[in-house]
């Protein structure tokens, strides 16, 4: 799972290929906007060469096949902040939520967002720090 936040550029690299190294059976699923930035860029092409697997970005109809296999975990990452205040409040607006947001409500159901921390964020939280707002 990825959503449009710093880092989503990296996903094969960062999260995909060494998974697929340790043996783990991937298949990727994209909230639009990342969909739509992986697909600009060329990587959305690479990751289903990789996988072998359609990255989903939009829901299937109920005719047509599941084209991924059953998820034993999710990762989301990079998890916007978006998505996790979606995730909290339960708005299953996109396939990548609604995959996530159905998981954590099935017993034995596991996710793992990993919150996207862009470059705004760290320089903000390091001028606080200089500044003495934050220890």
């Amino acid at each position: 799972m990825g959503t449009a936040a710093d880092g989503i550029e990296t996903l094969r690299t960062g999260l995909v290929e060494p998974a697929i190294a340790l043996g783990w059976q991937v298949a990727v699923t994209l909230t639009p906007n990342a969909g739509r930035w992986l697909r600009a860029n060329g990587e959305l092409d690479r990751l289903e060469t990789l996988t072998g697997f359609p990255v989903r970005g939009t829901p299937r109809l109920p005719t047509e096949p599941r084209p991924h296999p059953v998820a034993d975990c999710y990762v989301v990452a990079p998890a916007s902040a978006n998505y996790i205040a979606k995730l909290a409040t339960g708005i299953a607006d996109n396939q990548d939520l609604t995959q996530v947001s159905e998981a954590l409500g099935t017993t034995g159901g596991r996710a793992c967002p990993a919150p996207g921390v862009g470059a705004s964020h760290r320089d903000s939280a390091e001028g606080k720090r200089e500044a003495g707002l934050w220890t």
